[in-house]
């Protein structure tokens, strides 16, 4: 490499001795079959070395981002390193939609399947459970395709970059639908837990922010959709006063880079993010970590962390809480139990926020929090696994399809090692 590349937060800088960016399936292959290391380069929004290697590195992004819509089947095929922005609205125009979108929709399509990236609601499934199959080039240089009938199929969607090169992905998707956002604030901590099934019933999509210099939330996210029969918003009752402008999560960062709020409805994909895909929604200097609790435990997690919020706040600038449904993705963060995900954007300082989130791995240990595999977390290995029940499952998987661990590196190497 001729210059240091750094994901996007630019507190990882990549040790690979290089980096690929082939233009056809048929070049990747040939490249693929010749390395003894490598990984996949997507759009760097991950802040933990789980895309990093000695080796080389590939990048998607000259690949073909050919999109298919499969109206027979319901389905929609695109390259794996398309971001979501550009899916969202090539599915718009042509009259369909996915079920939900992440906070931002400048990540890729593969790379937030394979760590199992969400959105919000409590009956929408992270985004990997809209994966109906995929293809990928395996450490061999062969291209196997996976749909969702395959008995390997749901350990291979959230791979963590472990089994191969997602070249191309395969989702559901669904006709095209409005969404009207909401933002409200004033909600105390009492009122949360008063009001929480009726709050996290309210919209299609619901997410409270907090910066942790109170036990309240400084801010509510209602995604409505325009055509679905959710309970409306008690503001009253719950003691929430409606936002008179334009809100961002962070305080102080220029609200024009959200997406529209005041109630006035749009396109899915214009509204289910945070952030317009038009919009750097931050200069980057930021580290994320986030927490997935049982749903059940929403209240004890919230208390748990606000015992530490003397610790977070300085290193904080903002944590946002929201619910997503159970799946059957083995390495899901959300296998087989509806979670509450707590995460936290801190500064970019990392000496002083990695022991607040140790300490915030702690608190939460009696809830068996699993971390977002592309955030930063410090758990160990033999504590997270006895969170997943099929994780030696997975662990075989990941000898069976790359036996030579081409497309292992040191954190495959130290949660899963060969």
């Amino acid at each position: 490499m001729t210059a240091a590349v750094t994901n996007w937060a630019g507190n990882v800088t990549f040790a690979a001795r290089q980096i690929h960016r082939p233009g056809s399936v048929e070049e990747l292959r040939r490249i693929v079959a010749g390395a003894d290391r490598l990984r996949v380069l997507g759009t760097g929004h991950s802040f933990n070395r789980l895309a990093d290697t000695d080796g080389d590195l590939v990048s998607l992004a000259n690949l073909p981002t050919e999109v298919t819509i499969d109206a027979a089947s319901s389905t929609v095929t695109a390259g794996g390193g398309i971001r979501y922005g550009e899916l969202a609205a090539h599915l718009h125009a042509h009259g369909y939609a996915l079920h939900n979108l992440a906070s931002l929709p400048h990540i890729s399509v593969a790379g937030a399947c394979a760590t199992a990236t969400h959105g919000s609601g409590q009956h929408n499934g992270n985004l990997a459970t809209a994966v109906r199959a995929l293809d990928l080039v395996t450490a061999d240089g062969d291209l196997v395709r996976l749909d969702h009938t395959h008995p390997d199929f749901a350990g291979a969607v959230v791979s963590l970059g472990g089994l191969g090169v997602v070249t191309s992905v395969t989702l559901a998707i669904q006709p095209t639908f409005d969404v009207a956002q909401y933002v409200y604030e004033g909600l105390t901590r009492d009122a949360l837990v008063a009001h929480w099934p009726q709050i996290a019933a309210s919209g299609w999509s619901v997410s409270l922010f907090t910066d942790w210099s109170s036990t309240d939330v400084d801010q509510v996210w209602v995604k409505r959709r325009t055509d679905a029969d959710a309970a409306p918003v008690d503001a009253d009752g719950w003691g929430l006063t409606a936002a008179d402008g334009p809100r961002h999560p962070v305080p102080g960062m220029p609200a024009e880079n959200c997406t529209s709020q005041l109630g006035v409805a749009g396109p899915w994909h214009n509204r289910l993010p945070h952030f317009r895909l038009d919009f750097t929604p931050s200069s980057g200097a930021e580290l994320q970590s986030e927490w997935l609790v049982p749903a059940d435990d929403v209240v004890a997690a919230f208390d748990a962390v606000a015992g530490l919020r003397e610790r977070i706040a300085p290193v904080l600038q903002t944590c946002e809480i929201r619910t997503v449904a159970a799946d059957e993705l083995w390495l899901s963060m959300n296998y087989r139990r509806d979670a509450v995900a707590i995460h936290f954007t801190w500064v970019a300082d990392t000496t002083a926020v990695l022991p607040v989130v140790t300490a915030i791995e702690q608190v939460l240990a009696p809830y068996a929090p699993r971390p977002h595999w592309g955030k930063l977390f410090t758990v160990d290995a033999d504590v997270l696994a006895g969170r997943y029940e099929r994780w030696s499952d997975f662990a075989d998987l990941l000898v069976r399809y790359d036996p030579a661990g081409v497309f292992h590196n040191d954190f495959l190497d130290r949660y899963f090692p060969r």
